[in-house]
């Protein structure tokens, strides 16, 4: 059975950091990027970061750039997203998804991927 589970969400104040966990089973890890998606209420999911297993290339969206940083525990199946200097404008419930092979650029729309978690939210206070 293929599972994607989310940890590491929660609330936290302006400025402060979280760090997201993904743990995969039931795929081989190695041959699907992982990448981490945001919906917020009223708005459309959006790609976030995305790390491929293959050669350890990232992605990472413009409004999260140098706060947020993806890696990769191939040994674990586990992905990270450590999230620093945390905005009110990032609360929203996050997503990791699979996609095989690397990441597509931009991330990609969210339909292109196979396996979804079932999310964790993330609220950040002002």
């Amino acid at each position: 059975e293929v599972q994607l589970v989310e940890s590491g969400g929660g609330l936290v104040q302006a400025g402060g950091s979280l760090r997201l966990s993904c743990a995969a089973s039931g795929f081989t890890f190695d041959d699907y990027a992982i990448g981490w998606f945001r919906q917020a209420p009223g708005k459309e999911r959006e790609g976030v970061s995305c790390i491929s297993s293959s050669d350890g290339s990232t992605y990472y969206a413009d409004s999260v750039k140098g706060r947020f940083t993806i890696s990769s525990d191939n040994a674990k199946n586990t992905v990270y997203l450590q999230m620093n200097s945390l905005k009110p404008e990032d609360t929203a419930v996050y997503y990791c998804a699979a996609i095989p092979f690397e990441c597509p650029l931009g991330a990609g729309p969210a339909v292109w991927y196979d396996y979804w978690g079932q999310g964790t939210q993330v609220t950040v206070s002002s």
